[in-house]
């Protein structure tokens, strides 16, 4: 059993056939799994001095930060580890439009799949910190599982555990914040199998062995650039150790008192700009979902030729453009033009993921 385990690690990380031009843009899968691994290392140091309790929780959080041994670094680094995953993804995401990397059918499913638990796992995680963004945020998104046919209301009551977000909440969310990870990395130990069975992208658009080198010691190497942002991470934590959070997150939750203007964390701003801009709650929320999933629809076409990869980079870097000005506008107040400017670039954004499955049906088009 021990041979047959060390075989398969050999087969992950060792005698893998790689691609001869695979770039540092293929870091950016390495450095997920790193990621993945800290935040769990870090999470579980924090969960055995966290009270889930609507009563301790924001109390345990300071007793975390001023009185565990070093319990402010584990804090600080989780809480920016978080926002290190979500750079790293969105830049894996990013890198596989441009690469076309969808052709891989399993693994692309697999990611996306990966990519929803994650957000569901990072928006628990705020929520534990029980402070008023935090909590406001909780009885926003999860009222917005009220639009569910027949089962909405019910669904939210059980998650509630009540007729309001509340302490039984809290415990919910406790729990599977710590179990998510644990099924998100065999999410990911299936990822990387997929990815292995079928080799993948690169630069050149090869898929045959005659393009093949070992993953070590080469990727080794290359992957081993990834300490230097690790440095760059530690350097900017300890500096800056909240400028990615919201004031409001010093502020113990109250019920009795919503803030002025609720803003979740910053890679949830897209979303919640697309959810903002639509009027109808049905709509919104179906949409505030298909901005994600509808990159399943990626995996329904087979074609690995590239001949239009210049205009699919195109429209991926437009893509991205209004990606970023959705985020912008997701922490503007709701107001015009914000309000106005959130629906031209909801529109926007889903006609560009359209004009993408296009080119790629094209392709195919032109190839039959």
């Amino acid at each position: 059993m021990l041979k047959g385990f060390f075989g398969f690690l050999n087969s992950l990380v060792i005698n893998l056939p790689s691609s001869k031009t695979l770039t540092l843009y293929w870091n950016f899968g390495s450095m997920l799994g790193m990621v993945l691994v800290f935040q769990i290392l870090t999470g579980t140091f924090l969960a055995m001095y966290y009270s889930a309790d609507s009563m301790l929780a924001f109390s345990s959080v300071q007793y975390i930060m001023y009185e565990v041994n070093f319990g402010w670094s584990f804090r600080i680094f989780h809480f920016n580890g978080a926002s290190l995953f979500f750079v790293f993804l969105y830049l894996h995401f990013f890198k596989g439009l441009f690469f076309s990397s969808y052709r891989l059918k399993n693994v692309w499913a697999s990611g996306i799949t990966i990519f929803l638990f994650v957000m569901m796992e990072a928006f628990m995680g705020y929520v534990l910190v029980w402070a008023q963004m935090s909590f406001w945020a909780s009885v926003v998104i999860t009222s917005l599982l009220s639009v569910i046919p027949v089962w909405g209301p019910s669904i939210v009551t059980w998650i509630w555990s009540g007729f309001s977000v509340s302490g039984a909440t809290l415990k919910f969310f406790f729990v599977l914040h710590f179990l998510v990870p644990w099924f998100v990395l065999v999410l990911v130990l299936f990822h990387l199998i997929f990815l292995h069975s079928t080799g993948s992208t690169s630069t050149v658009y090869c898929h045959g062995d005659y393009d093949k080198i070992c993953f070590f010691p080469e990727y080794w190497g290359k992957d081993a650039y990834n300490l230097f942002l690790w440095l760059f991470f530690f350097i900017f934590s300890l500096c800056y150790p909240f400028i990615m959070g919201d004031p409001e997150m010093f502020i113990e939750a109250d019920p009795m008192m919503s803030p002025v203007h609720i803003v979740p964390e910053w890679y949830f701003l897209f979303a919640y700009a697309i959810l903002r801009a639509i009027p109808n709650k049905i709509l919104g929320v179906l949409a505030l979902l298909m901005s994600i999933v509808v990159f399943y629809f990626f995996i329904f076409f087979s074609n690995y030729h590239s001949v239009l990869d210049i205009l699919n980079k195109f429209f991926v870097f437009n893509f991205i453009l209004i990606s970023i000005i959705l985020s912008w506008l997701g922490q503007c107040m709701v107001e015009y033009p914000f309000t106005f400017l959130s629906i031209v670039f909801s529109i926007l954004y889903f006609f560009v993921i359209f004009i993408l499955l296009f080119i790629y049906i094209l392709e195919i088009f032109i190839f039959s």
